[in-house]
């Protein structure tokens, strides 16, 4: 069986506000405002799928939310995302492996939070048989080629596959194409379902 995990609130808890809060905080723009006006808009996704550079992306979200800061500022910030390792899903991902199963992550990630995690969450990296990021597959979940991609290159169906997420529409897309998808709602969803 392949088993496939998300990154973000599935192995690592993270929080968006932490981002905004280092923002607001070398900006002096209020950190009301940026929650209201922050949105996952087309230079996020674009940024997802690798067809802008960090630089790029930072220069758009920092013109979207009229906020002025240094590329390392922006970098600063957007690395704050990351808050911890949930350790029982890594110890479930290593007896998946254990037990002859094949265990990946497949992230929609961005290569400035690639330069970045791997660093802080060494485990994850010893956890997995693989890892597929969005910004080198050219494709973002819940688009199908992703899972399509993924699929091929471990070269099994979507039968035999399950698919762990915290985003509805990511699970919908995997679901579409017959992956046994849950979605993961807190940090107990993934060690309930192999309790069962």
């Amino acid at each position: 069986m392949l088993y496939i995990f998300d990154l973000g609130n599935v192995i690592v808890d993270i929080d968006f506000n932490r981002v905004l809060g280092v923002w607001s905080d070398y900006s002096r723009v209020p950190l009301a405002r940026l929650q209201k006006d922050f949105t996952m808009g087309e230079a996020f996704h674009q940024h997802e799928r690798g067809e802008i550079t960090d630089e790029a992306f930072a220069e758009a979200v920092c013109h979207e939310l009229n906020m002025a800061l240094s590329f390392e500022q922006f970098a600063a910030g957007w690395q704050a995302v990351f808050v911890a390792l949930r350790p029982e899903v890594v110890e479930i991902m290593q007896r998946l492996r254990d037990e002859g199963h094949r265990v990946v992550v497949l992230s929609n990630t961005n290569n400035l939070h690639t330069t970045h995690w791997p660093g802080i969450y060494p485990e994850i990296i010893a956890a997995a048989d693989k890892i597929y990021l969005s910004q080198e597959l050219g494709a973002r979940k819940p688009e199908a080629a992703i899972y399509q991609k993924v699929l091929a290159s471990e070269g099994v169906s979507a039968a035999d596959a399950v698919f762990f997420d915290d985003n509805v529409e990511n699970i919908r897309g995997a679901q579409h194409l017959g992956m046994t998808s849950i979605l993961v709602v807190d940090n107990q969803t993934v060690p309930e379902y192999f309790a069962k």
